[in-house]
């Protein structure tokens, strides 16, 4: 079934979120038309997002001026609650009490992080800045639910209006930082380590007698295919270390070997360093070092410390053959940055129009809950329990991440490994 749409101008960013609603998340086509006779005649659901009613029979959106628009500016924001939720961009209209459009374009094109806003100390846009923050709807994807109740309303008119959803999924995926704790790392390093913390560890896992801490690939293959899982992994390849880059040398062995076995076996991406977000051409170098390694063609990414900035970020990666990004999200706190638990393609607001990249955003990772929000493994169970059944309940998509290092044996995260490891048992049996 066709969803025909009226309006009186058709823009980029009017299609762009049409595209995404009705194409991505019901599964059915759209027809956009600025013609009143051919809307008339229409037999199907039909949308008249304009001022002026056209038919009787019709669902009408009132229209606030975002979509119309070709330049960015601070939009007036005033939030309100419809069925114990928030929306934004209110409507004197009966059938629908918000412009879902507009709104829905506003969160996911991540507008308000075009406009002037303080940055954190890593230069990253803020959470604190979002209104979803400020308006307490990070923690749920609020267009999936916004879309969810837009059918309810198509619906109460044209009663034999279907769509279809997309089954609800999980992606595992995992960072890559460190790779080991001791082994494969140079040996000025290693002798450096130990004169700063002298370890009998260190000295018994060199010589063979004892697993490296951070060495979890074996456990994770394990669970993965036990659950019947298919993870992403993210390799940090970086050339030089640096201040936040602490990787284990590409040109390793033990480096080469687990990249290469990840590659045979799973999906893998690179992990932009720290020191490739001011230097396209390292990030770019980076690429091609996890190709060589793996031996595949390498064009996901997900950068490190969710370092990325728009639109520059999202640009470089085009730039460098990346097709499909894992960064979005926030390296400060868990929740729904683009307030969505659905893939998307990426929409250049200063170049008004839509790109081939494909963001897949997260909602969850255990750094932000162990040392942002300062979470027992108990209770960060408990937060990911939440995300899982809240991406379900709207048919969205669950992405996670962790760290090998968190679900080691490295004492400081004692329970980390357990708690994940309940999560796969539970969510498998639901």
């Amino acid at each position: 079934m066709n969803v025909l749409l009226y309006t009186n101008t058709s823009t980029s960013r009017l299609n762009y979120i049409c595209n995404f609603i009705f194409k991505e998340l019901l599964n059915i086509a759209f027809i956009v038309t600025s013609d009143t006779e051919v809307f008339k005649k229409f037999d199907n659901a039909k949308i008249n997002y304009s001022n002026n009613v056209i038919c009787e029979k019709e669902l009408q959106i009132l229209p606030v001026n975002l979509l119309f628009e070709q330049n960015i500016t601070d939009q007036k924001i005033d939030c309100f609650s419809i069925n114990n939720y928030k929306a934004f961009f209110k409507t004197n209209n009966t059938n629908f009490t918000f412009d879902i459009f507009a709104a829905s374009f506003y969160l996911l094109s991540r507008y308000e992080e075009y406009l002037p806003h303080q940055k954190d100390m890593y230069g990253r846009y803020a959470h604190e800045n979002s209104l979803a923050f400020k308006e307490a709807f990070l923690n749920i994807p609020l267009i999936n639910i916004w879309v969810k109740d837009f059918t309810t309303a198509i619906q109460k008119i044209f009663p034999a209006f279907t769509f279809r959803l997309l089954p609800f999924t999980f992606t595992p995926t995992y960072d890559i930082d460190i790779a080991y704790s001791y082994k494969h790392k140079r040996l000025i390093r290693n002798i450096g380590g130990f004169l700063k913390s002298p370890s009998l560890e260190r000295i018994t896992i060199l010589a063979g007698l004892k697993k490296d801490p951070f060495d979890v690939y074996d456990w994770l293959n394990t669970l993965h295919e036990k659950h019947q899982l298919a993870p992403v992994y993210f390799f940090l390849v970086a050339a030089q270390n640096s201040l936040y880059d602490k990787n284990i040398s590409p040109a390793t062995n033990g480096m080469q070997q687990l990249v290469s076995k990840h590659a045979n076996k799973y999906t893998i991406g690179v992990h932009p360093s720290w020191q490739s977000g001011d230097n396209n051409f390292l990030l770019k170098k980076e690429k091609q070092q996890l190709e060589t390694m793996s031996g595949k063609s390498v064009s996901i990414s997900r950068q490190h410390y969710i370092r990325f900035n728009l639109p520059e970020g999202y640009r470089k990666l085009l730039e460098v053959g990346i097709t499909d990004d894992y960064s979005m999200g926030y390296g400060s706190i868990n929740g729904f940055r683009a307030s969505v638990a659905s893939a998307f393609n990426w929409f250049d607001l200063q170049k008004n129009e839509q790109t081939t990249l494909r963001i897949h955003p997260f909602c969850y990772m255990e750094a932000n809950a162990f040392y942002e929000q300062k979470f027992t493994a108990t209770e960060a169970f408990e937060e990911l329990m939440q995300y899982y059944t809240i991406c379900k309940n709207v048919n969205g998509t669950l992405i996670t991440i962790w760290h090998n290092h968190m679900l080691g044996s490295d004492k400081l995260y004692n329970g980390w490994s357990n708690a994940y490891a309940k999560f796969l048992k539970i969510t498998d049996e639901i």
